[in-house]
């Protein structure tokens, strides 16, 4: 056996589907969780959304926008109280700010970029000695268009950061700048992974198709029909799959009556301007890092000698 009860209760935890189902997918695949993932889909599990990653860090995603220019930052620290403080949330604004002025390309040359005479590693020591948490600064993006918005959203206090690119073709007025910061809610909300279909790789709609496909054979009553029938059959489902995934075509988080595509158009039309969404990045504080656990009856023997 090449996985242990741990690895059935993290298949679990990210899938949603039952214990012994998961241990059967384990088995199956050989303890590799990502095909196992797969499997039960294939098997027809319901399963929930996988997770990106575990949320298991502290600190906050920290914003900066000039109109054309925007950055999301993410700094961490030890403790959610410190995240909270004023001088730790000011911190994070500050380097937010350096980026966009400074144009630093990796968090090596942003550490040694320097803000108001001090370098960022310097201004994260000095709050350090302040908070007595380490502090770190994890990375960053930066967006900038010609003409148009860097429209930047924090979601719980910056828990969740969102920057979305939208090009216009003449100065953008209030009310693209209101449908911006809107549909920058949406996507922190509806988490979508591209702007649109064309973005989406070539791997993936494979991957999705196979799936698919398995699903389709595995149901008693396609058991007779040939593999191009059934990929004919599924070509609507796959559709339905990637819109859901992809921004313009998800249906607007304040008006479920039209797509994001739609809202874009009705703007577009009301304004007089040509609205491009290019891009957008989505940050979740901690994403991909492991949370320090504490236990404290190992603590209270290590203390004792034990």
């Amino acid at each position: 056996m090449n996985f242990t009860a741990k690895d059935v209760a993290e298949l679990r935890e990210i899938t949603g589907a039952g214990m012994m189902d998961c241990k059967k997918a384990l088995v199956h695949t050989e303890g590799d969780k990502e095909k196992a993932i797969e499997y039960l889909r294939e098997i027809g599990v319901s399963i929930a959304a996988k997770k990106a990653s575990r949320i298991a860090s502290e600190g906050l995603i920290g914003g900066y926008s000039t109109g054309t220019v925007g950055v999301l930052a993410e700094l961490n620290c030890e403790t959610d109280f410190v995240a909270n403080t004023d001088g730790f949330r000011n911190l994070v604004v500050k380097v937010a700010k350096g980026v966009a002025d400074n144009n630093p390309a990796t968090i090596e040359e942003l550490l040694e970029t320097k803000i108001d005479g001090s370098t960022v590693t310097e201004l994260m020591n000095a709050e350090t000695a302040k908070c007595g948490e380490k502090i770190t600064a994890r990375r960053f993006e930066k967006f900038e268009v010609s003409e148009g918005v860097e429209e930047i959203y924090l979601h719980n206090g910056g828990k969740i950061g969102v920057m979305l690119e939208v090009e216009t073709d003449k100065p953008a007025g209030d009310e693209i700048r209101d449908m911006a910061h809107d549909i920058a809610m949406h996507i922190a909300a509806f988490s979508p992974a591209h702007v649109d279909v064309s973005e989406v790789p070539a791997d993936y709609i494979e991957k999705e198709k196979a799936i698919l496909l398995v699903q389709a054979k595995n149901d008693p009553k396609n058991a007779n029909k040939p593999d191009a029938i059934l990929e004919k059959m599924l070509e609507g489902r796959l559709k339905k799959s990637l819109k859901e995934i992809c921004l313009v075509d998800q249906p607007f988080a304040k008006d479920s009556s039209i797509t994001v595509e739609q809202l874009v158009a009705n703007v577009s039309k009301a304004t007089g301007t040509k609205i491009k969404l290019n891009k957008f990045v989505r940050l979740v504080m901690g994403e991909g890092l492991e949370k320090k656990v504490d236990n404290l009856a190992e603590e209270v023997a290590k203390m004792s000698g034990k």
